[in-house]
């Protein structure tokens, strides 16, 4: 696969295709607060730091802490990975058992434009995945200021929800993470060459924006439909009802509940319901990532087709929109700016 694919946008039917924007045009113009549902204990093994990066990936950072408290990376904790051009602030975990950081992180770590906000000591390392949303403050500038329908486009989204999309940062520059991971999986995935699970993550990622796709078209993605799996809004609780009612309409018209598309993995086996018809066609139109999924062993699971914008505000400031608003973790700022303006960083359009 030379190229990714022109993913379906949900307001173009409505209101054209958008216009072109500039985003990201400094780090401070693309803001990531990541956000936890509880605190550190102020005890334990682990040290706990809130800190804020500029213009590093998370796992730069995971190497320069790793390098100044003279531990290993893998003693190291985060809950996700951060942009690298972005100002962003995330806790990390460093494993200290029986001793003190170095009296001079903090500083050491400032020199490396790493910031520590705030520290605390806890039992238990921070695990992937455990942080509640991340909270984005993006600054849009552009022809996309000067739309007519922007501020409609921003409603509609608000209302109605975003397609939850990987972002195509997912797939690496111009797609190669996915031709790497078609390699890959052509011959069988082995943990040794994809340490990190990234090739598998891409080729299930790419599965699944293929069925979100699909059903933005269908005009099904905010609907359930016979055969979903359908997940409450703010969890990763998931279950599949008996049949479709009013009642279920109506909640998901709230965006209370979200039909779900599949992460493809092995034992996966559909059924014939309206649903799972658009999974199986995965399988028609891609069948070497799928039968490559299946017999590599990861566990197949769901992700919502659909994510609320929470607390969304936006403001005019000088030649710019300010948006602010939160995500649940694993959605990507990308998927709302590509309904919002055309850049050609952006694989839907």
């Amino acid at each position: 696969m030379s190229e990714l694919p022109v993913w379906a946008r949900t307001l173009d039917a409505a209101f054209g295709p958008p216009l072109p924007g500039q985003y990201r045009a400094a780090p401070e113009d693309f803001i990531v607060e990541e956000q936890l549902d509880f605190t550190p204990e102020a005890h334990g093994e682990h040290l706990w730091l809130y800190i804020e990066k500029r213009n590093q990936t998370t796992l730069d950072v995971v190497k320069q802490l790793a390098r100044l408290s003279d531990v290993t990376p893998r003693d190291i904790g985060y809950s996700g990975m951060k942009d690298r051009v972005a100002v962003t602030r995330q806790w990390l975990s460093v494993h200290l058992p029986g001793r003190d950081a170095p009296v001079d992180l903090t500083e050491r770590l400032a020199a490396v434009d790493v910031r520590v906000l705030a520290q605390a000591r806890h039992p238990r390392k921070l695990k992937r995945g455990v942080h509640r949303t991340n909270r984005f403050t993006l600054r849009l500038s552009g022809a996309v200021v000067e739309s007519d329908s922007f501020t409609a486009r921003w409603e509609a989204l608000c209302h109605h929800g975003v397609p939850n999309y990987f972002g195509p940062q997912r797939f690496g520059p111009g797609g190669r993470n996915l031709v790497r991971a078609e390699a890959v999986l052509a011959r069988g995935w082995r943990k040794r060459d994809d340490r990190q699970g990234m090739l598998l993550s891409s080729a299930r990622s790419f599965l699944f924006n293929e069925l979100l796709s699909a059903r933005i078209k269908a005009g099904s993605w905010n609907k359930p439909l016979a055969g979903d799996t359908l997940m409450l809004d703010g969890t990763q609780s998931v279950f599949r009802p008996d049949q479709v009612d009013s009642t279920l309409e109506a909640r998901a018209e709230a965006l209370d509940i979200h039909p779900t598309g599949i992460l493809w993995g092995v034992g996966y086996a559909p059924d014939e319901s309206a649903a799972q018809r658009l999974e199986t066609a995965l399988s028609e139109r891609h069948p070497a990532l799928c039968d490559g999924l299946s017999r590599s062993g990861v566990k197949p699971a769901r992700r919502a087709l659909r994510m609320r914008l929470g607390e969304p505000e936006w403001q005019v400031e000088e030649d710019s929109f300010v948006l602010r608003f939160s995500l649940p973790r694993g959605g990507f700022a990308t998927a709302v700016l590509s309904e919002l303006m055309a850049h050609p960083d952006f694989a839907s359009g």
